[in-house]
C-alpha cells in the first residue's frame, strides 16, 4: 500500500470529473461503480478514513458508510495501517503455502 498520496495517480477516477463523485443519493451507486476493480481502492479509502473526509464517494464507500465505519470501529488510530495488515493477511491465506516469500523468476 502507498504510504503517501502518490497512490491517486494510479487511480480509476483520475481522469473522472470529480463533480461525478461528489453526488447524493441514489447517484452514489453510479460513483461507487468508478471504484470497482480500482487498483488503488484501498488506499483512497484509508486517506478518507484516516482525514474524516465527509464528501464524496473514496474507496467505494459514500460519506455515510463511511461514517458507520467510523462510529463501529472508534478506536482505530490508523486506517491505512489496519488495511494494510489487512491486505497481507488476505495475500497470506490467498497463496497457501507461500508465508509470504516470493520467488524470483529467471
Amino acid at each position: 500500500m502507498d504510504t503517501d498520496d502518490r497512490w491517486s495517480a494510479r487511480a480509476a477516477c483520475r481522469t473522472t470529473d470529480p463533480e461525478e463523485l461528489f453526488v447524493e443519493g441514489a447517484t452514489q451507486n453510479g460513483a461507487k461503480a468508478v471504484c470497482t476493480g480500482c487498483p488503488v481502492r484501498t488506499e483512497c479509502l484509508a486517506h478518507a478514513l484516516d482525514r474524516r473526509i465527509e464528501h464524496g464517494v473514496w474507496g467505494g464507500m459514500t460519506e455515510r458508510e463511511r461514517r458507520a465505519l467510523l462510529r463501529r470501529r472508534p478506536t482505530v488510530t490508523s486506517w491505512r495501517r489496519l488495511l494494510e495488515a489487512a491486505r497481507t493477511a488476505y495475500d497470506r491465506q490467498a497463496r497457501p503455502g507461500d508465508n509470504g516469500r516470493s520467488t524470483a523468476a529467471g
